[in-house]
C-alpha cells in the first residue's frame, strides 16, 4: 500500500484528491496538511511515501516546507509532487532545486494523478512530460553557473555520463535507447548505476545534478 500524504489549503481540493486517490486501492491517504509548517509535523509522524505538496500556502509554504521534509529526512524521504496551477511557477523552480519529485497540475485527470503517485512511489520522477521538457528548459536557464563535483563526476563511465546527459535533455528511457541503439534495459541499468555514484534518489534530482555539474552544455 502507497503511503500518501496530502498538503494543500483549501479542504475541498484535499478532499477531491482523496477520493480520488483511495479509490485506485493501492493508495492511502495516511495525512492532510492545510499548511507548510503542518506538513513537516506531520511527514515527520506519519512517514508517507508521496506527499501531494500546494505551494502557495498562508501559514507556512510548500517550498520551504519541501526543503525541510527532504533535508531533514533520516532516512529515505518521501517523493514530493508538486501539485501546481503553474507548471512554470517561480516556486515550481524552488520547490525542485529543494528535493521536488515530479510534477503535476491541478487540473490533471483523475487517472493522471493516481499514476503520478504510483510513479514517485516507485522512484521515478518527470511526471507529466508536457510540464517537464518545459520546466527542465526553464530551469536550465535560470540555474546558476554549474558547481563540478568533480568525485561523482568522475566516477561516472562515458556511457553513464552520456545517459545522464540525455535524460536531462528531457529524453525518455526508450528515447535514449533508439539514440543510442541501445536495449530499454540497459538504459535503465546505466542510469540505476549512475544515480547510485552521484548520490540521487529519483530521475528528476539526476537532472538537477547534471545541470548543477555542467553535464547538460549550457
Amino acid at each position: 500500500m502507497i503511503r500518501v500524504m496530502l498538503v494543500d489549503d483549501q479542504a475541498v481540493v484535499r478532499t477531491g484528491f482523496r477520493v480520488i486517490l483511495e479509490q485506485a486501492g493501492d493508495i492511502e491517504v495516511v495525512a492532510e496538511a492545510s499548511n507548510g509548517d503542518a506538513a513537516v509535523d506531520l511527514a515527520r509522524r506519519h512517514r508517507p511515501d508521496v506527499i501531494c505538496m500546494d505551494i502557495r500556502m498562508p501559514g507556512g509554504d510548500g517550498l520551504t516546507a519541501t526543503r525541510r521534509i527532504v533535508g531533514e529526512a533520516t532516512d529515505t524521504p518521501p517523493a514530493v509532487l508538486v501539485v501546481t496551477t503553474f507548471d512554470l511557477d517561480e516556486y515550481v523552480f524552488g520547490a525542485l532545486e529543494s528535493g521536488a519529485s515530479g510534477f503535476i497540475l491541478k487540473d490533471c485527470e483523475p487517472e493522471e494523478l493516481i499514476e503520478a503517485v504510483r510513479r514517485l512511489a516507485g522512484g521515478y520522477g518527470l511526471v507529466d512530460q508536457a510540464v517537464t521538457r518545459r520546466v527542465i528548459t526553464e530551469f536550465a536557464r535560470r540555474t546558476a553557473a554549474p558547481r563540478t563535483d568533480a568525485v561523482a563526476a568522475h566516477q561516472l563511465t562515458a556511457r553513464e555520463a552520456e545517459i545522464v546527459r540525455l535524460l536531462a535533455q528531457g529524453l525518455s528511457n526508450v528515447e535514449i535507447a533508439t539514440e543510442l541503439f541501445i536495449e530499454t534495459s540497459t538504459v535503465k541499468s546505466h542510469l540505476g548505476r549512475a544515480m547510485a555514484k552521484i548520490g540521487v534518489r529519483d530521475r528528476l534530482q539526476t537532472v538537477v545534478w547534471a545541470y548543477q555539474n555542467g553535464v547538460v552544455p549550457r
